[in-house]
């Protein structure tokens, strides 16, 4: 029996209610929307594991609300619903995302039985989708810099005992990759990785979502749901952005974490726990202690083993390296040729300050795949995919630094190209791989003459 949510997207209200009777009667927790906007304010509310759409809504394409869907990190199954449909509208509902497309006027039977389909098959595809990420975790951790070897070192360490783990760090240095691979190598590996934000659910749900609920606990609550802790027994659960946690679930997850079970909402049994709880945060929690923000008891529960996780300037010399790794992956999924960036690229890219870290030199990686054709990739062409005032012309590079070791290949390369064409730069420009506006362009920006 499923605990989630199921969404009727359909304009007619007969349909809702008839759909949500069927499916009501047999355990299901349904909510109904009339239109796209109404199905997206209450998924914002509340993520469903499905829903069921019909192709014609007013104002806006079934289809393309369908895609929209499907584009979420965590998107819910969809089945399609259609009173005229047609093969093809059918088949290009299924070539989108939907598991099933019904035909209406919906019989019960068949409309159950697409139900525990759909809500198998999503089950099935977030485990094998927890289960790839876990299993590849460990080695996602990259970078041959100090700060981050120190970082695989002591996840390695962490990862082998039970003790809670704090991580820290800036947004988009890598804090969820972290705790994987702190689950992917322990003995908890075999067991579920759930994680929770913990600033993306409103406080008056979050209590719901991380210890559950009884059925008539309060309104809306039609029956039992398990939490994340219950979901984790056995795993490892993330409590991520643990620093925007209310007082009042704060004092809540301490007396769990101290008694090591819990209390449904509603309930009156305890449940035992058997979960390794990691949390991680943006922000700087002894501030928030010092304003009262946050209970120093539950601070020192959760920071048994520290773990800061270094912005991305910090250890600028991974770039390249980080920057390769992700140009790999983003021309695999699009079917792409291999991308090369050129030394002028990198020196680009090392110059940056790289605000949002590590994820923003991973959006830059996509936005190049997509956009740059060719197999090099050159400054030029890379400059107006950086965000901002990022994609301004570096300075001089301080000396040693890898900007300016690159560069300094650069010279090399374009010197020596240069002499054995005899100063001829559309032949030194074939030799280099590059076209002859390109040879000029860097020619200019290093100073160079024929």
């Amino acid at each position: 029996m499923p605990e989630g949510l199921i969404l009727v997207v359909d304009d007619e209200p007969n349909i809702r209610k008839l759909l949500a009777g069927v499916l009501a009667d047999e355990g299901y927790r349904v909510r109904g929307a009339a239109d796209a906007a109404q199905a997206r304010a209450l998924l914002a509310e509340e993520a469903a594991e499905l829903v069921l759409l019909d192709v014609l809504l007013p104002g806006a394409d079934g289809l393309a609300y369908l895609a929209e869907l499907a584009a979420q990190s965590a998107p819910p199954a969809v089945i399609m619903m259609s009173g005229h449909g047609t093969i093809q509208t059918a088949l290009s509902a299924l070539r989108l995302g939907a598991l099933d497309f019904l035909e209406k006027p919906i019989q019960a039977s068949r409309l159950l039985v697409s139900v525990a389909s759909a809500l198998e098959r999503r089950e099935l595809r977030e485990e094998n989708a927890g289960l790839r990420a876990a299993l590849g975790a460990t080695g996602e951790i990259l970078g041959a810099s100090a700060a981050m070897r120190g970082l695989r070192e002591a996840v390695a360490r962490g990862a082998a005992s039970e003790a809670r783990v704090l991580i820290t760090g800036e947004n988009g240095t890598g804090k969820e990759l972290v705790a994987r691979a702190l689950h992917a190598g322990s003995p908890r590996r075999a067991g579920p990785f759930v994680s929770v934000n913990c600033a993306a659910i409103p406080g008056e749900l979050l209590e719901s979502e991380l210890f559950g609920h009884e059925k008539g606990a309060f309104t809306g609550a039609i029956q039992r749901r398990r939490g994340k802790f219950e979901r984790a027994q056995g795993g490892t659960l993330l409590l991520d952005e643990i620093g925007d946690l209310a007082p009042t679930t704060q004092a809540k997850l301490l007396r769990v974490l101290e008694e090591g079970e819990l209390e449904r909402l509603g309930g009156e049994g305890t449940i035992r726990l058997d979960v390794r709880v990691l949390a991680s945060t943006n922000r700087d929690l002894e501030a928030l202690m010092a304003a009262g923000a946050f209970r120093a008891d539950l601070y020192h529960r959760l920071k048994v083993l520290p773990l800061a996780v270094p912005p991305l300037r910090e250890h600028a010399e991974d770039v390249p390296e980080l920057a390769a790794h992700f140009l790999g992956q983003f021309c695999a999924r699009y079917g792409r040729p291999a991308r090369r960036l050129t030394p002028a690229a990198l020196a680009l890219l090392a110059a940056q300050p790289w605000p949002g870290n590590v994820r923003e030199l991973r959006n830059a990686m996509e936005r190049v795949v997509i956009m740059v054709d060719g197999e090099q990739v050159d400054a030029p062409a890379l400059r107006p995919l950086l965000a901002g005032a990022e994609a301004e012309a570096p300075g001089p590079a301080p000396p040693g630094s890898l900007a300016a070791r690159l560069e300094a290949c650069e010279r090399e390369a374009i010197g020596a190209a240069l002499g054995a064409a005899g100063g001829n730069v559309a032949a030194a420009a074939r030799a280099l791989g590059v076209d002859r506006a390109n040879l000029h362009r860097r020619l200019q920006r290093l100073g160079l003459k024929p």
